[in-house]
């Protein structure tokens, strides 16, 4: 064998050591300035995976930007943000790889300050193990409290506690004991599995991949070779088998699979399955993969299944074991990581998405928040940025779903908003709440359609909105007028008048008018059930909650009316001096002064209101009704 085949061969076992190596996903967290970046760019110097163009630039860079006199500033490695270099924070989670003889490594930088306590969150979610710095000389502060409690609410089992800068407590044994008594006094309400304290130094790479001289005290591992043996292997593969569906992979006539990435167990050819779900069920035809065919699969690959049968599938499906079915609910209590400036708010429409599976639904309850610094529950109505509550939810449709603590996969699920389709919120399904399962739809031979071609009409919702003093509820009744006069069965539900029965309980917060709309809205679905054409006359400022009005109702069957008469002219109106007290402060939250409204994008009936009398806007709106199949 000449030195080429020679070389060939050793670089031929080299790649597939390489490719064999296991993964550690792990992230950094804890408070501003406990040294997370440095930490990160010292194992990125130490492991030898810096090129020497790279070494230059951050020679170059810590002249510039760094905080450590003339040493290299390694956490500038990992704060490549212009922004978090002006100010020395790490905004963003900023990813890294790096490997070493016996493991691989993805590690995440994650933001210390409270306001990027999402980024934090986003970061955890999918990470095998949490390294928690403290600063030496400050010790345990809130946000190591706040990250511990959430990277232990994201079901992280194993924490290395980084107490750093153990140099400028003069490597003092005393005040690592100390931090590590201070953490353990609340971490034991965790459910952590393992927590190794390991002091160190980031900036001057004691105990991070070397023994620290002046550390002759400490006996236990450094970070790198706890990291390189801590044992962080997935259970996933002995639990129930669970694949979502991600797509329905049609590449002809003669093929149909449904393809997806096996969230837990194994999967055999010829193996029974359950549509979770309908509970239709077939056997495994073939396991297909980029690679061809395969006898099995198991959690973590991306495959393609057929079936030997042809069932009703799509994607948002969730494919489980026959004989391990998931739960099946669309009540559920949760716990909830609220990511947006703008607070949760109960009864508001979001958008939840749980594996591959979209719903529509929110949040009925808020049952309380945690303080992160003594875990005791507040009572709470809204649920804020960063802040952490339980919850119970209810979607539109059933989802099969297990607890997150049984299956992150298919327990986890993100809240996305309707309107600017941001995610919101994170959350974990806890369980679901069985009161709901025992309510079913009770069969009605007479429907809304029969009770309406009685009345000779077609049942609807007219939703009026507008400003205070838009003329609304003037329009509303003239039009009501109009349509008893043509023999039509009607009802008028006002917002004045329902506020002095139905919502009497209700103030005029953001949280208090959602749940306003929102009982508002179901009372009218019964009207239309009832055949009934019903106008609501409501401000309702937010587009969210007439969203939320329209998609309790079947298609054609909400008509939304904008009265739109501009602010100057409502409040020179104000038939009830609202806007003079509004100005004078002695009315808060009152619409179009300070709290916000916001206008239909695409509403079906557009009122000039300051441009035409009440009469004509009322006949617009009978015409409207003409032209489009309501009045029989």
């Amino acid at each position: 064998m000449d030195n080429r085949d020679f070389d060939a061969a050793a670089f031929a076992d080299y790649l597939h050591r390489h490719e064999t190596k296991d993964l550690l996903r792990f992230l950094t967290c804890g408070s501003v300035d406990d040294g997370k970046s440095t930490l990160i760019g010292r194992l990125l110097y130490d492991t030898k995976l810096l090129f020497e163009d790279q070494l230059a630039t951050l020679q170059k860079d810590s002249m510039k930007h760094g905080t450590v006199g003339e040493d290299i500033d390694f956490a500038l490695l990992v704060d490549g943000l212009e922004a978090e270099r002006e100010q020395g924070i790490t905004i963003d989670v900023a990813y890294r790889f790096f490997a070493t003889d016996k493991r691989k490594f993805i590690v995440a930088d994650t933001p210390g300050h409270e306001q990027y306590t999402r980024n934090m969150a986003t970061g955890a979610s999918n990470a095998d193990l949490a390294v928690i710095l403290i600063d030496a000389r400050k010790g345990v502060l809130t946000q190591t409290r706040r990250h511990s409690y959430i990277a232990s609410l994201l079901g992280i089992k194993n924490v290395v506690l980084a107490i750093n800068k153990i140099d400028l407590v003069d490597y003092s044994r005393d005040v690592f004991d100390k931090i590590l008594a201070d953490y353990d006094s609340f971490a034991h309400e965790l459910t952590f599995q393992s927590i190794q304290p390991i002091p160190m130094s980031a900036r001057f790479g004691d105990n991070v991949t070397q023994r620290g001289e002046k550390l002759g005290w400490y006996d236990g591992p450094t970070l790198i070779e706890h990291l390189e043996a801590v044992d962080v292997s997935s259970d996933a593969i002995h639990k129930p088998f669970r694949m979502p569906v991600q797509w329905v992979n049609r590449p002809n006539l003669d093929f149909r699979g449904y393809s997806g990435t096996i969230a837990s167990g194994k999967l055999t050819k010829g193996d029974e399955l359950v549509v979770a779900a309908s509970g239709r069920t077939s056997s495994v035809k073939a396991i297909v993969t980029y690679d061809g065919e395969k006898e099995s699969a198991i959690a973590g690959e991306a495959v393609t299944v057929t079936l030997a049968d042809e069932i009703d599938i799509s994607r948002g499906d969730l494919l489980s074991e026959v004989t391990h079915r998931p739960e099946v609910a669309d009540q559920f209590s949760a716990h909830l990581i609220w990511m947006h400036d703008e607070p949760l708010m109960p009864g508001r429409s979001y958008l939840f998405k749980i594996g591959t599976r979209t719903v529509s639904g929110s949040v009925t309850e808020i049952k309380y928040n945690v303080d992160v610094n003594s875990f005791q529950r507040l009572a709470a109505k809204k649920v804020a940025l960063n802040e952490v509550s339980v919850v119970n939810l209810s979607f539109r449709e059933p989802i099969a779903f297990d607890a997150y603590a049984e299956n992150p996969q298919t327990g986890g699920f993100i809240v996305i908003d309707r309107l600017s389709n941001l995610t919101v919120g994170a959350g974990m399904i806890d369980f679901a709440l069985r009161r709901a399962s025992n309510i079913h739809w009770q069969a009605i031979d007479l429907d809304k359609k029969a009770r309406g071609e009685l009345m000779a009409q077609r049942p609807a919702a007219l939703w009026f909105t507008g400003l205070s003093g838009a003329g609304k509820s003037t329009v509303a009744n003239l039009v009501e007028k109009r349509l008893f006069a043509m023999g039509k069965h009607t009802y008028l539900l006002d917002g004045d008048n329902i506020r002095h029965g139905l919502n009497r309980d209700l103030g005029f917060t953001e949280a208090d008018r959602v749940e306003n709309i929102r009982r508002v809205a179901e009372t009218a679905r019964l009207f239309v059930d009832a055949g009934v054409i019903v106008l609501c006359s409501f401000i309702s400022p937010y587009r969210a909650e007439r969203r939320m009005a329209r998609e309790l109702l079947e298609p054609g069957e909400f008509v939304e009316v904008f009265v739109d008469t501009p602010l100057h002219v409502a409040e020179r109106r104000d038939p009830k001096g609202l806007y003079k007290q509004a100005r004078q402060g002695r009315i808060k939250n009152f619409t179009g002064i300070d709290s916000p409204y916001e206008p239909p994008e695409a509403a079906e009936i557009n009122l000039a209101a300051g441009m035409a009398p009440p009469e004509d806007l009322a006949e617009q709106v009978i015409h409207y009704l003409e032209e489009h199949g309501y009045l029989g």
